[in-house]
């Protein structure tokens, strides 16, 4: 089965390239042709493939002419010419796939070509690197190319104001990290005003080391964050004045809803206590929210019910089960006003302002590509979540390295010491090596074993990473031993010194296996550029850190039998297996966990995109007042349905709530009568007439730029104050949800049903709250609450 499989991949990768060569040969026709066109002529090629794109040709059609425009210009500008194999990258590249090429086979040079073709569209192109050193490096170098062609070219860096981001993103060819993008897209969905946004609508991408960006980094979501700017002392302020609060008089409280709202002699309280004329002036946001939560902190939530007080901490009671919910907090303040109300000491508020995955973040593109040395072994994972095929392109000339078998040993000690007599080897002879660890801490290991011996090496890991660059690009060095974690220096070429090749090339000396394949074989591609002699080899340890998780029952089958020659090296063909095996399972492991993360990530995806087009209409919309009537509608017709259930007679519906509530939002609703009512459809009725009617005096307020612009603050500051609140529910759902499995629930399906239901609260406390706030702001414009005659 698996060998059909291999059979299966292998054909499509024939396919593709037999593909890919034909084009290759069209290109290579231009080339005289274009050899014999002048610099203006070849920028007048870029227009004139606008013009034929507008016309109803396709990308496709005019590659093979657009490439060989491209690498004529790149040897005119960098004095490089692009050998056919890159050509067969870029084209990899440009039809949405993975193109694996080997170390020194020139990524950067290849990505000049599918980034030009997708240019000319004129919807922007983001190529998208590891970190700013290299992003910089291309937009200079590379970013020459497009602009010798007519295009423009913009660098995304975290430094840039509001306009420099503008302009980055206004290019042709936007060059930056990956990360950088994805927190842009993030802050345009915080910002109160279109002016602010710096991003146009994703169109294609090209992301190097996409193996990197979309495997490694796809573990650590993009999360902005930020420390509560309230001052503790304004929470027991607020839980004073709540105090005083009395039903009625100063609120209104919605037993079934479970909220509550102050009324008019309320409002009045708060503003004269605090000195300010209106309280629901834009300005004053943030104290109406702390006060309404004071309030429901005193009148919803109930010491010994919802909560218990413990040794000072506020601690929060699950109402299901009676049990404390150790280390759960309420968010968006509520937490707080509680705590001020029970007079505790006030806990920091940590907010999520906003968040995505990596992942969610580039599967929004329409268009995505990308280029690395190793993303073959994880192929199946690129396919099944972003829909791209890993091409294997040639090398340009046969690589020569020798990859020699693993060198296995029983303990650590063994191996390390190995490790030091094989680095000492090596640099007597003078040829370069490169130590791989897996961690900080293994290659200060590995760097105090070599200290035993005096070797003199230098030390490239996190605490140095300042200078990985200068470190790592004389790593070639005769005699250079360099001890590095993992891939410090990636995208760095390591030039090998005169003599070196004849000693045998850079020797890669490996430690550890990594939890992949992949990350193992990036190691190795350090050796062995564009042809160049390299060697390779892993020195391992049947107590490394894989086989501890992975194959700890395997070892005590083997110990009893273990055998070893006089160097100590393991000689059972079992332990080669063993290691193998655990490899497997971790690759396995880290597949199915980023898989099942981003399977409950698309929950909240799928909630943010809702969120984000609500937003993106009200800031974009010249009438957000008809917008706020579309939630004020909603909200109404959600009302009479709360509280006018069908499995209860009328006689227990409480109408007199539902009044309350509802003239706050539909003020001319003050004059409804309710009494003898006997269907919900009447209700329904009188409402809506009553709701019409409000609506029809709400029409001149149409034309009012000062109106309108209070309904879209209103409702940005709704939306993004709920969605606050709703990311962290959802943080909270999603930490225990796979506790369910204890309960025979399949997590998965519990968190996709509690996450809709959580959103669905959610966007109608929205409309409700917005419908509440902007009803107050509007009510000294409007006169229709006055003498208003019932619709009934």
């Amino acid at each position: 089965m698996i060998s059909s499989m291999k059979k299966i991949v292998r054909g499509h990768q024939q396919k593709h390239l037999r593909k890919y060569e034909k084009i290759v040969q069209e290109i290579n026709q231009y080339e005289n042709e274009m050899i014999t066109v002048t610099d203006e002529g070849l920028k007048a090629k870029t227009a004139q493939f606008k013009e034929r794109l507008k016309a109803g040709e396709t990308l496709n059609t005019i590659t093979p002419e657009a490439f060989a425009v491209v690498r004529e210009a790149t040897k005119r500008v960098l004095g490089l010419r692009a050998f056919d194999v890159q050509l067969i990258g870029g084209l990899t590249i440009s039809r949405g796939n993975v193109a694996e090429m080997g170390t020194g086979e020139g990524k950067t040079l290849v990505a000049t070509l599918p980034s030009y073709v997708h240019a000319l569209e004129g919807k922007g192109v983001h190529v998208v690197t590891v970190n700013e050193y290299l992003a910089k490096r291309d937009y200079e170098m590379i970013g020459q190319i497009h602009e010798f062609l007519g295009l423009k070219v913009g660098l995304n860096e975290s430094k840039l104001s509001t306009e420099g981001k503008q302009e980055a993103y206004q290019a042709d060819i936007t060059y930056g990290v990956g990360s950088e993008f994805g927190f842009d897209y993030l802050r345009d969905h915080m910002t109160t005003d279109i002016k602010n946004m710096v991003q146009r609508p994703f169109h294609y991408a090209i992301i190097d080391e996409i193996d990197s960006v979309l495997i490694d980094e796809a573990k650590t979501p993009l999360v902005i964050a930020g420390k509560s700017p309230v001052q503790p002392n304004l929470y027991y302020i607020c839980a004073k004045m709540a105090r005083s609060f009395k039903e009625e008089e100063d609120y209104t409280y919605d037993r079934i809803a479970r909220s509550v709202n102050l009324n008019d002699q309320g409002i009045s309280k708060v503003e004269r206590a605090f000195g300010i004329h209106n309280l629901y002036d834009l300005e004053h946001h943030m104290l109406y929210h702390f006060v309404l939560q004071a309030l429901r902190a005193h009148v919803i939530y109930h010491r010994d019910v919802d909560y218990i007080i413990d040794d000072g901490d506020l601690k929060l009671v699950d109402m299901f089960t009676g049990r404390i919910m150790e280390g759960r907090t309420l968010g968006d303040g509520l937490h707080q006003a509680i705590e001020a109300k029970e007079d505790l000491e006030i806990t920091q508020e940590n907010k999520t302002q906003a968040t995505i995955t990596i992942q969610n973040y580039f599967r929004m593109y329409p268009a995505l590509s990308g280029m690395t040395g190793t993303a073959k072994t994880e192929e199946e994972e690129f396919q099944t979540l972003y829909g791209m095929d890993v091409i294997q392109v040639p090398p340009h000339k046969t690589n020569i390295r020798k990859d020699y078998e693993d060198v296995i040993f029983e303990t650590t000690h063994e191996k390390y010491s190995a490790v030091a007599k094989k680095v000492k080897i090596l640099s007597k002879k003078g040829q370069p090596v490169i130590v791989g660890t897996t961690s900080i801490t293994q290659s200060e290991t590995v760097a105090s074993y070599l200290d035993e011996m005096e070797l003199e090496y230098e030390l490239l890991n996190a605490k140095s990473i300042e200078h990985e660059v200068q470190l790592i690009s004389i790593a070639g060095q005769k005699g250079q031993v360099t001890i590095a974690t993992n891939m410090a220096g990636r995208g760095t070429d390591i030039m090998l010194d005169e003599g070196v090749k004849e000693l045998g090339g850079l020797f890669i000396l490996g430690t550890e296996r990594h939890e992949s394949r992949r990350i193992d074989n990036q190691l190795r591609g350090r050796s062995g550029r564009q042809g160049d002699p390299g060697e390779t080899q892993l020195y391992l340890s049947l107590e490394d850190d894989i086989v501890k998780r992975f194959g700890r029952e395997d070892i005590d089958e083997i110990a009893p039998v273990l055998k070893k020659d006089q160097q100590g090296v393991v000689e059972n063909k079992e332990a080669r297996i063993l290691l193998d095996k655990t490899q497997e399972m971790s690759e396995n492991s880290n597949f199915s966990i980023r898989e099942y993360n981003l399977k409950l990530d698309n929950v909240i995806y799928d909630q943010r995109q809702v969120i984000y087009d609500w937003r993106n209409k009200a800031l974009n919309t010249k009438d957000p007042l008809t917008l706020w009537v579309d939630s004020l509608q909603n909200t109404v017709s959600d009302l009479i349905k709360e509280h006018t259930p069908v499995r209860d007679v009328p006689e227990d519906w409480h109408l007199n709530q539902f009044k309350e509530t509802l003239t706050l939002m539909v003020p001319p609703a003050v004059q409804l009568d309710f009494s003898n009512i006997e269907e919900a459809n009447e209700i329904k009725d009188q409402v809506q007439m009553s709701l019409d009617h409000y609506i029809h005096h709400l029409q001149p307020l149409i034309e009012k730029r000062g109106v309108q612009n209070q309904a879209r603050k209103v409702l940005l500051n709704v939306i993004d104050a709920y969605w606050l609140k709703h990311l962290e529910d959802m943080s909270r759902l999603k930490e225990g949800i796979n506790l369910r499995t204890y309960g025979q629930e399949d997590p998965l399906r519990a968190y996709n049903k509690e996450g809709f239901n959580l959103f669905s609260s959610t966007y109608a406390q929205i409309e409700r709250d917005a419908s509440i706030y902007l009803t107050r702001i509007l009510k000294p414009l409007t006169s229709q609450s006055k003498g208003v005659k019932n619709h009934a």
